[in-house]
């Protein structure tokens, strides 16, 4: 089966937060992205797994935010949060920034989840022995926004302040902890008020897509209580101010007739020495010589439920952006598998709930890669 690549003509989701410190005038930053020019304090809220076809299939559920709807985005590979948080934070895509999974093996450490910061799937706290600010090196948009005199403020769960990924992605802006939609709502419109600049994160959309499917009532309900949170925004928008709802990735319902059970399959560990990504998007670290054979067998199980390529493959395919760098290089799989369809690759042993999910991302279908841009915009007048 013929793999495919990422749509070259959609701007990315990590062009979203220069194009907005661009049009408040921060210096330092280029704009891939027309947004007016006029703008005093901004905002980029991220609606975790708020997928473009998704909020199109469900408009009647969202009529605010339906009626931002403007350009759509792709989020590249892998479709997942931690890169997808990544790419917003650091205005680079997977192949520079290093998330190149939900858990992906760093050398001489293990197999990580970017999630949590442990080793995957129950091990230690890894803050200290991996430190984020070395895993992730490069200078994130917060900390130079910042540095060019933008007041820049994150705004999201409480219990993230201190997370690896935090540290490691998001760095840079005064952290504000909230714990429910009326706190988010309101600093990030005091943040605008303000004249600052603030990244904002909501979690639970993606959550309840996990657990009930996406679209499900569920869902569905969810997604309107989103819509009320983007509309409390955008009636407290000041003039000059300006807010731009993005998300990490989309999602599709899966089928458990389609699903592999990678732990239950001896020909398919055969060779393999780790196994990371998630049930959408797996990253297989192989042993010495064994590239071709776990290739082959890989393909030749999976036929047509799964894109299966080698790193090298991956890469000039462009799945992780135009430009991997060398350390980046070795936390990518020696191959890799993206599903397709609604087919999951699960680990029911090692990854239990996580296998029984409803809704998953992390591949290279339009669902999963494509998001929305939603832009809400007062003028100065």
């Amino acid at each position: 089966m013929s793999h495919p690549s990422p749509d070259a003509h959609l701007p990315h989701l990590a062009d979203v937060v220069p194009a907005v410190l661009t049009a408040m005038g921060a210096t330092g930053f280029r704009s891939e992205i027309a947004l007016p020019a006029d703008v005093t304090g901004a905002c980029v809220l991220l609606i975790d797994g708020l997928g473009a076809d998704l909020l199109d299939a469900h408009a009647a559920d969202a009529p605010v935010m339906s009626g931002m709807r403007g350009r759509t985005l792709g989020v590249g590979f892998p479709s997942t949060t931690a890169a997808g948080l990544a790419a917003v934070g650091t205005g680079r895509r997977s192949g520079e920034h290093g998330m190149v999974g939900y858990t992906f093996r760093l050398p001489d450490t293990g197999v990580v989840n970017a999630l949590t910061w442990r080793e995957h799937p129950w091990g230690e706290d890894l803050r200290e022995r991996a430190k984020p600010e070395r895993v992730q090196p490069r200078s994130t948009n917060f900390e130079r926004a910042a540095t060019a005199g933008v007041r820049v403020r994150v705004v999201s769960d409480a219990r993230f302040a201190d997370s690896g990924l935090t540290r490691a992605v998001l760095r840079g802006g005064r952290y504000v902890g909230v714990h429910a939609m009326g706190d988010l709502a309101a600093t990030v419109r005091s943040t605008v008020a303000a004249g600052g600049f603030c990244y904002g994160y909501h979690a639970d959309l993606d959550m309840l897509g996990h657990l009930h499917g996406p679209g499900s009532d569920a869902w569905r309900m969810q997604l309107r209580q989103v819509d009320r949170l983007v509309e409390s925004v955008v009636d407290g928008l000041p003039p000059g101010g300006l807010l731009a709802v993005v998300a990490d990735h989309g999602m599709v319902g899966v089928d458990a007739a389609d699903a592999v059970d990678v732990d239950a399959s001896p020909a398919l560990l055969d060779g393999v020495l780790d196994v990371g990504g998630e049930a959408r998007a797996r990253h297989l670290y192989v042993r010495d010589g064994a590239v071709d054979s776990v290739l082959d067998t890989w393909r030749s199980t999976l036929a047509d439920k799964a894109w299966v390529v080698t790193r090298d493959e991956a890469i000039a395919a462009g799945w992780f952006g135009p430009k991997v760098t060398d350390d980046v290089r070795s936390r990518i799989g020696d191959v890799i598998a993206a599903a397709s369809g609604q087919a999951t690759l699960v680990r029911r042993a090692t990854e239990p709930v996580e296998s029984a999910f409803l809704g998953h991302h992390g591949s290279l279908t339009a669902a999963e890669q494509r998001v929305p841009l939603l832009l809400a915009h007062r003028d100065l007048g």
